[in-house]
């Protein structure tokens, strides 16, 4: 298997959080509460997987899937963090790549992701939030869910380039208050002052314009693969993500038809 494909310095990717704002996110793992190690009570779910662009919204529906029926959304970012903190053996040979800027292989992510996939609170079901990102990572993930006995249901959030500049490129933030808006869909009162106090509002270096196309190139480029992969065997479940989150929520579970969660 290949390298994973993100590229996240090792200061930021330590430091990096969940963050989400209506429909735009990054990547994120949420567990809903008293889940893990919970004892599987209802029908089984299985493996979720979530594609789609930067920007597609899929943080927001994975957390959505995870409240309906109560099973985890799991990330790799946030595996791999988790390990580095904890200094286990993995997380160790993780953060030596990290140090130098190297991208971490793939046969230390899938040890890593096998190893959360075993616990009890994944015995229902799991969402896998951006993962796969290649063709390797797609086969090697079939073959270690087919181990399980799992197929997943793979979800492709499908947002027009066009739409996913205006939502990011146009992101503004208040320094003081850090409340967001943005300039297309969401603008302030008085245009580039916080409605709240008045700070003139700023767009962080990752939310210009020629950074997120290099972002759109990289998906493009690295999980079209993997997309094709999917399609070729009539499995992927496209979604139209260029609707409101609730829109994108009742049309996923309309083309899912998962029993939801009974306490």
């Amino acid at each position: 298997m290949q390298a994973d494909s993100r590229k996240i310095s090792r200061r930021r990717f330590l430091r990096e959080s969940s963050v989400a704002v209506g429909g735009l996110s990054i990547l994120t793992l949420a567990e809903p509460a008293g889940m893990r190690g919970a004892p599987a009570e209802s029908s089984p779910v299985g493996a979720i997987v979530l594609l789609g662009p930067p920007g597609a919204g899929k943080s927001v529906q994975g957390r959505r899937l995870a409240e309906r029926h109560a099973i985890p959304v799991i990330s790799t970012g946030d595996l791999l963090r988790d390990h580095v903190r904890r200094g286990t053996k993995l997380g160790l040979e993780a953060d030596s790549y990290m140090k130098t800027g190297k991208l971490v292989p793939d046969s230390l992510m899938t040890p890593i992701l096998e190893e959360r996939l075993s616990q009890p609170d994944c015995a229902r079901g799991f969402i896998l939030d951006g993962y796969p990102r290649t063709l390797a990572q797609a086969e090697g993930l079939d073959v270690l869910l087919k181990g399980k006995g799992l197929t997943p249901h793979i979800i492709l959030l499908d947002v027009p380039d066009e739409r996913v500049l205006k939502l990011l490129s146009g992101r503004r933030v208040c320094p003081r208050c850090q409340r967001v808006y943005n300039i297309y869909y969401q603008p302030s009162k008085r245009e580039g002052l916080c409605d709240a106090d008045g700070s003139a509002l700023v767009q962080r270096p990752d939310d210009q314009e020629e950074v997120i196309r290099h972002r759109l190139e990289t998906y493009h480029k690295e999980t079209q693969a993997a997309i094709d992969y999917y399609s070729r065997q009539n499995r992927l479940i496209r979604i139209n993500g260029d609707q409101t989150p609730d829109q994108v929520a009742t049309e996923i579970e309309s083309k899912l038809a998962l029993p939801s969660h009974r306490p």
